[in-house]
């Protein structure tokens, strides 16, 4: 496993109220979203990162707006419709 270490203002503790194992896993899960955003990773290996049930990553995706059902364009979308 690859460790970062990144050096943030300790006034940007003070303004969040958050420690440093909490800003981590936050921006660990952000990382993770853009990196299912742009289709670098898995849902799966995403919500890993994120340390978060599949579900519970979902959830927190549509927090930024991104969904998990991707289609390239109408015709595809009112196919997979009208498997449902």
């Amino acid at each position: 496993m690859c460790t970062l270490a990144i050096k943030i203002p300790d006034e940007v503790f003070l303004n969040l109220h958050k420690t440093q194992a909490e800003l981590a896993l936050h921006m660990k899960q952000i990382y993770a979203v853009e990196l299912y955003k742009e289709q670098k990773v898995s849902l799966g290996y995403a919500a890993a990162l994120a340390e978060m049930h599949k579900e519970e990553f979902i959830h927190f995706l549509a927090n930024f707006n991104v969904s998990i059902f991707a289609f390239e364009n109408k015709d595809e979308f009112t196919e997979e419709i009208g498997n449902a």
